[in-house]
């Protein structure tokens, strides 16, 4: 019987020689990911010192507790549920406005601009030369740098 009668697939059958061919090629990189210090390095016992003090780190004392103070999942339920209503009732309410415009455009485009003060929507070319020299040099002033700080030099 053949492994296409048998529904065997090749990948099938090579999968673990090739995973144990990768588990004994990469074997020989264990040692890697336990250096030692070199005894004669003039660090040694500095970096010994550091590995020591940082080798049961993090400890379980060390995380934050378990928060004591959230809602418990029924007020959670019920905000949701709050939420819910009220998103529905403005819903409702944005669907009963009229967002038609039955007046006359020219009368709405008047009562708009009244509202506003026409000397600040003006168009910027209304400005002189002078006052748009006068506007660049108080930008370029602002964008000055400030005075480097006095550093005490070691």
């Amino acid at each position: 019987m053949t492994g296409v009668e048998m529904n065997v697939f090749l990948s099938k059958k090579t999968i673990l020689p090739a995973m144990t061919g990768l588990l004994l090629a990469t074997g020989g990189c264990v040692g890697s990911f336990d250096p030692k210090t070199d005894a004669t390095s003039p660090v040694a016992p500095r970096v010994q010192e550091l590995v020591d003090a940082n080798r049961t780190y993090p400890r379980w004392v060390d995380f934050p507790a378990t928060p004591t103070d959230l809602p418990q999942p029924a007020q959670v339920a019920t905000n949701v549920q709050a939420l819910n209503a009220d998103s529905g009732a403005l819903a409702s309410q944005v669907a009963s406005i009229d967002w038609t415009l039955d007046s006359d455009p020219a009368a709405f485009i008047e009562s708009i601009s009244r509202r506003f003060d026409p000397a600040r929507m003006g168009p910027i070319g209304a400005q002189t030369p002078e006052e748009v020299e006068a506007l660049a040099e108080r930008l370029r002033r602002r964008a000055a740098a400030p005075p480097p700080i006095d550093r005490p030099r070691p």
